[in-house]
């Protein structure tokens, strides 16, 4: 496994092939603080409710000049594909794949067990092609629905057909130890280990914010570990108000500066950010806490570019 620190991704972001777009405004925060951390904004982009909500998320990303990348199924965009064209074709997002139909490339106790080869691979060839049709432009990041605790660590099969699809990155560690939540702040990796040190591993952080507010209907499942690695970031109860759950992803926010992390990113769904929080408003008390407290920002593609080269 090798990690990439925070200061090679400094050093190196703009030789990286960052995107023209956002090279002004990471200059300016590098010159102002060379060791900060980068947040990355990312959204598991994966129902037929995810439109109505992609349509408000953009207005506040524009709003505030933030970068994201969206995970989309392809099905999903297939279903409107000109629509999620008009809303994403814009130099400060990133499209990125969320598989074909969200179906499990391995085993999840929480979401099912892992579909055929044959059926990985139209998940994972399928959706990159649909990515690529919509936009005309090569979609270089899987995100696997779900996530995975272990990442794609021994799944030999699965690492193959990413390699063979020609993903440069897939971000797969969305859990804590043991399918616990909250995910810790792992930083990327490669799969050197498994026989792929080409193929990057860029994880997500904090809770899936749809089980955080149970928005699944869920319930009080087993989720988290005892004893907790971060007992400060488990709150008492689901959350009620677009307040409490700033208050528990900034955690993970400032943590991450104070750690001196390469990068944090939190693990969004649109459908159950609308659902909650229709006026998005939990997006605006992040992302003006991000932009206080300094941090750069950037894509999941560019943060590849980065620890890449």
């Amino acid at each position: 496994m090798n990690n990439i620190s925070r200061r090679n991704f400094v050093t190196t972001a703009a030789a990286g092939g960052l995107g023209a777009s956002l090279l002004p405004q990471m200059a300016m925060a590098q010159s102002q603080n060379r060791n900060k951390t980068m947040y990355i904004a990312a959204y598991d982009t994966e129902s037929p409710k995810c439109l109505a909500a992609v349509r408000k998320i953009v207005e506040v990303h524009k709003l505030f000049k933030m970068p994201a990348t969206f995970f989309i199924t392809g099905k999903t965009l297939e279903a409107n594909p000109s629509e999620y064209k008009s809303l994403l074709d814009n130099p400060l997002f990133e499209v990125a794949s969320h598989t074909y139909s969200h179906k499990m490339l391995r085993e999840n106790p929480f979401c099912g067990p892992a579909v055929s080869l044959e059926d990985k691979r139209i998940e994972i060839f399928g959706g990159k092609s649909a990515v690529e049709k919509v936009f005309g432009r090569p979609c270089v990041g899987l995100r696997p629905g779900c996530g995975f605790e272990k990442a794609l660590h021994g799944a030999d099969d699965v690492l193959g057909l990413v390699k063979e699809a020609g993903f440069k990155y897939v971000s797969s560690l969305l859990w804590g130890k043991d399918y616990s939540l909250p995910a810790m702040l792992n930083q990327p990796f490669n799969y050197e280990t498994d026989g792929h040190p080409e193929i990057w591993e860029l994880p997500a952080h904090g809770w899936h914010e749809n089980l955080l507010k149970n928005n699944n209907k869920m319930g009080p499942a087993r989720i988290t570990l005892w004893p907790p690695e971060m007992p400060e970031a488990i709150p008492l109860k689901y959350v009620t108000t677009p307040q409490e759950e700033f208050a528990v992803h900034r955690i993970f926010i400032e943590k991450a500066l104070n750690d001196k992390k390469t990068f944090v990113s939190l693990i969004w769904h649109p459908w159950s950010l609308d659902a909650f929080d229709p006026d998005m408003k939990m997006l605006e008390l992040v992302f003006t806490h991000v932009q206080k407290l300094g941090l750069s920002t950037c894509r999941y593609a560019d943060l590849y570019n980065s620890v890449a080269s």
